[in-house]
C-alpha cells in the first residue's frame, strides 16, 4: 500500500453510478451537470473525454487522464480497470496532486450491466474503506425508452436497480408517451424517484445523496433509502396474492419478469437465522435477485442493522447509530427477476420470523 494513502479521510466518499441505455442522454446529462455550481468538488470518471464537450469548462490538464474544470470538478477517463482508476484518483487526492473532492460520479457504457460495478465496490476492501455507494442514476429516453424496454433486457435491468430514474428528452416527447413510460417504470421499480429532464438539465440535488446516510445531518434516513411506501402502494394497487403482476400482460416484455416488493417483520429477529436464510437464498437464487436492501431489528441489538446486496454479492451489515422513529419493524426490499414474492416470503416466515420449536 502506498504510504500516502494512510492519511485517507475517515468518512468514505459517496460514489454514484450514472447508467442508461445507448443514446439515452448520459453524456448530455453529465455535460449539463458539469456547468452547475453545486457540482464543485466532484470527480467524474468517464470512458472517453471526446464524448463530452469540455473545452468551455477546462481549466488545465493535469495528466493524460485528468483535467480540472472551472466548476471545481475533476474529470478523468477510466483507464484500465475501475478499481485502479479509483485507487489512483484517491492517491492523487491525498498527495495534493489534484484538488480534494467530496463526491465521485462514474458513468458506465450504454450496454453495461451495473451489477459488476457494484460488486467491485463491495468486494474490494481498499475501495470499501475510501468510497461508499451512494446511489444508481439511470437515464431513460422518453421518446424511445418504452420500445427499448421491450427489446433490450439491459435497459430493463438498468432501470430496475436504480435509485433515481431520469427521463431525458421529456420536453420533446409526446405527453401521452411520457405518462405511459412513467407508469411502466413505476411498476418496474416503484422505489425509484422518476425525474423529467428538460434539455438534459437536472439539479444535482435531485440525483445525488440517494443513499442511506443524509450528508447534511450525517445520520441515516431509512425512510428515504427504502421508500417502503412505494412498494406498499404497488402491492395494494396492482399485485395480487398469487405473486404475479397482472399489469404485465405481454409475455414478450422483459420487465414482465421483474418483481419488486417489501417484506416486514413486527418482532425482533435472530441475526443467525436471518444470516443463514439470506445466504441460502443468495446461493440458490442469487442470479435472480437483482437488488436487496433493508433495515433489521435484530434481537439483542440496541440500534438497527442495515443490509444491502446485489445478485450474489452481499455487503457486510452496518450498525446504524440509532432508531430515528417509533417504527422498529424489520423491512427488506427485494427487486427480483423470474422470482415471485410468494416463495421468498414463505421462506422468510418459515426460517426467520415464525416461532421456532424449542430444542
Amino acid at each position: 500500500m502506498d504510504p500516502d494513502t494512510e492519511r485517507y479521510t475517515p468518512e468514505p466518499i459517496p460514489l454514484s453510478l450514472i447508467t442508461g441505455f445507448l443514446g439515452s442522454g448520459k453524456t448530455t446529462l453529465i455535460n449539463r451537470l458539469l456547468t452547475r455550481g453545486d457540482m464543485d468538488e466532484t470527480a467524474i470518471l468517464v470512458n472517453e473525454f471526446g464524448e463530452i464537450g469540455l473545452d468551455h469548462l477546462l481549466v488545465e490538464q493535469v495528466s493524460e487522464e485528468i483535467v480540472l474544470l472551472q466548476s471545481g470538478c475533476i474529470c478523468c477517463t477510466v483507464s484500465g480497470e475501475l478499481v485502479d482508476s479509483l485507487r489512483d484518483l484517491f492517491i492523487r487526492r491525498v498527495r495534493g496532486e489534484i484538488p480534494a473532492f467530496r463526491r465521485v460520479v462514474v458513468e458506465t457504457t450504454g450496454l453495461a450491466d451495473p451489477a459488476p460495478i457494484i460488486h467491485t465496490l463491495m468486494a474490494d476492501p481498499t475501495l470499501d474503506e475510501r468510497y461508499r455507494l451512494d446511489g444508481i442514476v439511470t437515464t431513460v429516453d422518453a421518446c424511445h425508452g418504452y420500445g427499448q424496454l421491450d427489446t433490450h433486457p439491459e435497459s430493463v435491468k438498468q432501470a430496475a436497480v436504480a435509485d433515481r430514474i431520469v427521463l431525458t428528452k421529456a420536453d420533446v416527447a409526446e405527453p401521452e408517451s411520457v405518462a405511459r413510460l412513467r407508469q411502466r417504470l413505476a411498476a418496474l421499480n416503484p422505489g425509484a424517484r422518476v425525474i423529467a429532464a428538460e434539455h438534459g438539465d437536472v439539479a444535482p440535488a435531485a440525483l445525488f445523496d440517494a443513499g442511506l446516510f443524509d450528508p447534511q445531518t450525517k445520520t441515516a434516513d431509512v425512510e428515504k433509502w427504502l421508500n417502503e411506501e412505494a412498494y406498499a402502494r404497488r402491492h395494494h394497487g396492482h399485485e395480487h396474492d398469487d405473486g404475479h403482476d397482472h399489469s404485465h400482460n405481454d409475455a414478450n416484455r422483459h420487465d414482465a419478469r421483474i418483481r419488486a416488493f417489501c417484506l416486514t417483520a413486527d418482532q425482533p429477529i435472530a441475526w443467525e437465522r436471518f444470516a443463514e436464510w439470506i445466504e441460502m437464498l443468495l446461493s440458490t437464487q442469487g442470479d435472480n435477485i437483482l437488488r436487496v436492501k433493508g433495515i433489521l431489528n435484530v434481537a439483542g441489538a440496541d440500534t438497527p442493522i442495515a443490509i444491502h446486496g446485489v445478485e450474489t454479492m452481499f455487503h457486510p451489515p452496518t450498525a446504524l447509530p440509532a432508531w430515528r422513529s417509533a417504527d422498529r419493524r424489520s423491512r427488506v426490499v427485494f427487486i427480483t427477476r423470474d422470482l415471485g414474492q410468494g416463495a421468498i416470503e414463505d421462506s422468510f416466515r418459515a426460517f426467520v420470523t415464525d416461532p421456532q420449536p424449542a430444542e
